[in-house]
C-alpha cells in the first residue's frame, strides 16, 4: 500500500478542494516602486501619475491599509464560512533601508501576496527567487508559518538568492535591437512563483518582466521528471504575473483573457479542454493603477465549482453561473493598490488532491 501522506503541506492544482490556506496582510506596507524594473518599465509620465496617489519609497497612508485591511477580513471571512483553514502571516516592519555589497534600498514592500513569493508543489513549498530588490527579504513574514510546516514533514527549497546586480536589468529592451521584450537577462535565475499555475504534473507558466529563462530552467530542472514547464505567450503590454491571463478553474475548463494570450496558441495539451473565454472587466475604481483591469479574473477556487470573485465583476459572474460554477462574491477591490487579487493575496497550503495528469 502507498504510504500515506501526513504533510500538512498539499496541492498539487488550482482546483482540489482547498482545505487550508495563507493570507497575506497589507499591513506596514512600504511603498518601495523605485526597483529596477520599475524605473524601466513605466515611463516618467506613469511614474507622475501614481504619485498623485502613493508617494515613491514612503509608507503606505493608514486609510489605504485600513480599507484594504477590511477587504481582507471579508475575504477571511468567507474563506472560513466555507470550512478553509486561514493562517495569517507575521507582521514585519517594511520601512526599513537595507543594502547587499551590489545595491541598496530605501525598504521593502509588504506582506500583501504570497503568492508572488511562494510555490506550493506537492508537499513542497518554494520560495523562488525574485528579481525586485526592495522584496529580498519579504520571506521574513513567512517564516514561522514555513517553520512549522517544516516540522510537521512540509519540504522547504528555496531557489539561490539571486545577487540583484545591475547586469540582471537590459534598459534597453523595449529597443528594436533588444534580443528580448522583457526588462530581465539571463545574467541569473530569477521568477516569480506568480508566474506559474499548476495541473498536477504540467505547470503553466511564462516569461515576463519578472520571470526569465534562467528561472524557468531552473524550476524545470528542480522538478524533474514528475513534471513539465509549458510556456504560453503573453500579449500583456506589462506583463508580470500569469493570473491575470489564464485561470485554471477545473478540470478540462481553462479560463483566458483574450487580449494578453493568443487562444489559438495556447499550449498543445489545452486542446481537449474548453476554453472560457472571459467577459470584458468592469473598470476598477481605485487608485493609483498599478494592475490592469483584467485583474478581474483573478480569483481563488475553492474546489471545481466554488470560485470567490469581486462583487463588482458582474459579467464574469453571470457568465461563470452559465459555465455551470459557484461564484461568492467578495468586495475587494480596496486591496489593489497592494497590487494584488485574490489568487495573489493567498497560497493554498491544502488541497485534497494527488498527483496525477489532467491532460
Amino acid at each position: 500500500m502507498p504510504k500515506e501522506n501526513t504533510s500538512p503541506v498539499n496541492s498539487y492544482t488550482e482546483w482540489d478542494l482547498l482545505e487550508e490556506v495563507i493570507v497575506g496582510t497589507p499591513k506596514n506596507a512600504f511603498f518601495s516602486f523605485w526597483d529596477p524594473i520599475d524605473q524601466l518599465v513605466y515611463n516618467p509620465a506613469e511614474l507622475s501619475e501614481i504619485e498623485r496617489y502613493l508617494k515613491l519609497q514612503q509608507p503606505y497612508p493608514q486609510d489605504y491599509i485600513q480599507k484594504a485591511s477590511l477587504a481582507v477580513e471579508r475575504f477571511i471571512h468567507i474563506l472560513e464560512a466555507e470550512g478553509v483553514k486561514v493562517r495569517r502571516v507575521e507582521e514585519v516592519m517594511y520601512e526599513q533601508q537595507f543594502s547587499t555589497p551590489a545595491w541598496k534600498t530605501a525598504g521593502g514592500f509588504c506582506a500583501a501576496n504570497p503568492r508572488d513569493l511562494l510555490i506550493v508543489i506537492g508537499d513542497q513549498i518554494i520560495e523562488a527567487p525574485m528579481c525586485s530588490r526592495s522584496r529580498y527579504f519579504e520571506a521574513r513574514a513567512y517564516r514561522p508559518l514555513l517553520k512549522e510546516y517544516v516540522e510537521k514533514g512540509a519540504h522547504l527549497v528555496a531557489a539561490p538568492k539571486p545577487m540583484l546586480s545591475d547586469a540582471l536589468y537590459n534598459p534597453d529592451f523595449a529597443s528594436a535591437d533588444s534580443d528580448t521584450p522583457y526588462v530581465l537577462t539571463n545574467h541569473e535565475p530569477v521568477f516569480d512563483a506568480a508566474d506559474f499555475i499548476r495541473c498536477g504534473r504540467d505547470i503553466i507558466g511564462q516569461l515576463s518582466h519578472v520571470t526569465n529563462q534562467a528561472g524557468i530552467d531552473w524550476l524545470q530542472r528542480h522538478l524533474g521528471a514528475d513534471y513539465k514547464i509549458h510556456l504560453i505567450q503573453s500579449l500583456d503590454p506589462k506583463p508580470a504575473h500569469i493570473d491575470t491571463t489564464l485561470a485554471a478553474l477545473a478540470p478540462g475548463k481553462l479560463l483566458v483573457n483574450p487580449t494578453f494570450t493568443d487562444v489559438n496558441k495556447l499550449p498543445e495539451i489545452f486542446k481537449t479542454w474548453d476554453i472560457l473565454i472571459a467577459p470584458d472587466p468592469v473598470p476598477y475604481k481605485t487608485r493609483p493603477r498599478l494592475m490592469s483591469n483584467w485583474i478581474s479574473i483573478n480569483t481563488l477556487m475553492l474546489d471545481e465549482r466554488r470560485i470567490v470573485v469581486e462583487e463588482r465583476q458582474e459579467p464574469l459572474i453571470r457568465a461563470l453561473k452559465e459555465w455551470g460554477f459557484h461564484p461568492i462574491p467578495c468586495a475587494f477591490e480596496d486591496y489593489y493598490p497592494f497590487i494584488g487579487g485574490f489568487h495573489c493575496a493567498t497560497l493554498d497550503v491544502r488541497r485534497r488532491g494527488e498527483l496525477k495528469s489532467w491532460f
